[in-house]
């Protein structure tokens, strides 16, 4: 029997579907993996908190060994920071108007916050938000190193950092995201190539002017084994922490790597061939494809061809595999982290399913 069917089968009568299930040995020894991964190769972790947005998980990864979080927005931050998180690296280029001023400048009172920009109307932003404290709020350059969404040219890095030190901010190095690398198994290692070149170029261009790279930064999960240039100083995984079904496919985890998956249960079979669980779109997201499915039943073969907001149709492959109604299935997610965002808490246990703890998702709802 696979393994999270027979944890799913030891909790089943203790749980209501659909549920996120965290086998906690599995990702505990994720974390303990990529920690180990990254100081052998001297690079610092800054694990990315939207992927489990869970205090207690953030806490775990600090406590082996990460530097701080990576956070995706002010909101998520905030959840952090008043957990006692002290290190937060906004990697995301906020434009900040409105509440979000005096947001930033209590985050930058309470904790090391940096804040990635790319362009000049940011960085004006940013200053003017701080005030007459700009020197409390370091600055992060982000490159575009291929993937073709945020980020400057890497030449352009210097005059973006010099402009941040004119304002009295802080800048700090440079990052940027290969999430072209997520695209492909043979594009991860070209990817990080892409990332390396764009990084080099960044931090020459910061010297240009001045500016000492202190931070290097690099993600993601795809691409994170090929990350271990000399120029990089830190990485920003996010993923890794679960693992799924694309990074699977990738070849950046393996189905045994795999910590999170829904608990969902057969509701229906009245079309031949097919059986629905209640396990939709809200549950999982609509990521995914007719080629690959949106969502695959662990230890089978059979995958999720379409979902609705609270249906999952499952076509039933040839084979042994006939579940009736009433049956519990273990549902793993094509991507891990739109999971998260449906549910209050996760439901943690370990491969055996003996143990049951549950996790609030602390900052689930925090988008801005």
């Amino acid at each position: 029997m696979n393994r999270l069917q027979r944890a799913l089968d030891a909790l089943a009568e203790r749980i209501d579907t659909p549920a996120p299930i965290v086998l906690v040995d599995v990702m505990q020894g994720n974390i303990d993996r990529v920690q180990g991964f990254a100081d052998q190769h001297n690079l610092k972790v800054r694990p990315h908190v939207k992927t489990h947005k869970c205090v207690e998980i953030g806490r775990r990864q600090i406590e082996a060994g990460a530097v701080g979080i990576t956070a995706g927005n002010v909101g998520e931050a905030e959840v952090f920071a008043a957990a006692g998180f002290d290190d937060i690296f906004l990697a995301y280029p906020i434009w900040v108007a409105g509440t979000k001023k005096p947001r930033i400048r209590r985050l930058a009172e309470s904790a090391r916050l940096r804040v990635g920009a790319d362009n000049v109307a940011a960085i004006e932003a940013l200053a003017d938000a701080m005030g007459d404290e700009p020197d409390r709020l370091q600055v992060v350059i982000e490159v575009d190193c291929g993937a073709r969404r945020s980020g400057a040219p890497p030449e352009a890095a210097g005059d973006l950092a010099l402009a941040a030190r004119k304002r009295g901010l802080v800048p700090v190095g440079v990052f940027t995201y290969p999430g072209h690398g997520g695209a492909g198994r043979d594009l991860r290692g070209r990817a990080a190539q892409d990332q390396e070149a764009a990084l080099t170029t960044a931090v020459r261009s910061l010297e240009g002017v001045g500016v000492t790279a202190e931070v290097v930064s690099a993600g993601s999960t795809p691409t994170l084994e090929f990350s271990t240039s000399g120029v990089i100083t830190e990485i920003r995984p996010g993923e890794y922490v679960f693992g799924d079904l694309n990074n699977a496919r990738l070849g950046s985890c393996t189905e045994d790597q795999i910590a999170l998956f829904v608990a969902g249960t057969v509701v229906s079979d009245w079309v031949p061939h097919q059986v629905i669980v209640d396990v939709g779109n809200k549950a999982l997201s609509k990521e995914g494809s007719p080629e690959i499915g949106y969502g695959g039943i662990a230890g089978t073969k059979a995958v999720l061809s379409k979902v609705n907001e609270y249906h999952g149709f499952l076509p039933l492959p040839d084979g042994e595999f006939r579940p009736s109604v009433g049956t519990v299935v273990p549902v793993v997610p094509n991507h891990v982290c739109p999971v998260v965002l449906g549910f209050e808490e996760l439901i943690v246990t370990d491969s055996t399913g003996t143990s049951l703890e549950r996790w609030p998702v602390d900052a689930r709802g925090f988008l801005n």
